[in-house]
């Protein structure tokens, strides 16, 4: 947890730290991405519990406790993954250097990229629609600041070319979070209406 607030703090000489390391998958997942993961999906399932979803004009959604947690179980699934898919894209585009980072490196570099997306899951336990998009906004350019500086710096490849596979992978991450803020109003606002008309259907 020391490499989150060091990421967010002073990220320059975090991703040094971080490369020294050597990290494996199995010590990122379980002393990070599990842990950061849940902030977003535990502030979400209190939120749509206690607040309910303000869609705007008086209307709020407000799941039930076993609706709700059947839908954080599938977002935190999906946020596992994303993680997993973005590392993947990343050692995709590094391959055609020189030097490529492994996969795992590339795995590990998602992890911590995806910092300031988790910690900006905070605001869903107040959960209005325009304050979690300001949130994912504010995140994400975070996100592209920590590409941008540790793509060249942790993955060993140069600043040009690191700029190449920075504005990539930001372009996919778009899609990602576009798709998971996506994925996150059908679970957590319409989750009852959707689970009850499979069963009614």
């Amino acid at each position: 947890m020391t490499h989150a607030w060091g990421i967010l703090a002073h990220p320059k000489r975090e991703w040094q730290q971080i490369k020294e390391e050597r990290e494996t998958l199995t010590h990122l997942y379980e002393h990070h991405v599990l842990l950061l993961a849940a902030i977003p999906v535990v502030c979400s399932y209190i939120g749509t519990t206690q607040v309910g979803w303000s869609l705007g004009g008086g209307t709020t959604i407000q799941l039930g406790y076993l609706d709700a947690l059947g839908a954080g179980i599938v977002f935190y699934l999906v946020i596992l993954a994303a993680v997993y898919a973005v590392g993947k894209v990343i050692r995709y585009m590094a391959k055609r250097f020189t030097r490529p980072p492994s996969q795992s490196q590339c795995i590990v570099f998602a992890g911590y990229v995806a910092t300031p997306m988790f910690v900006s899951g905070i605001v869903a336990v107040y959960p209005l629609i325009w304050l979690c998009m300001l949130a994912g906004v504010i995140g994400l350019c975070y996100t592209a600041y920590l590409l941008y500086i540790g793509i060249p710096s942790f993955l060993g490849i140069d600043s040009e070319e690191g700029f190449i596979v920075s504005s990539v992978t930001l372009a996919i991450g778009v899609l990602v979070l576009e798709a998971l803020l996506g994925i996150t109003v059908l679970l957590w606002g319409y989750g009852e209406r959707i689970i009850l008309s499979l069963i009614g259907g």
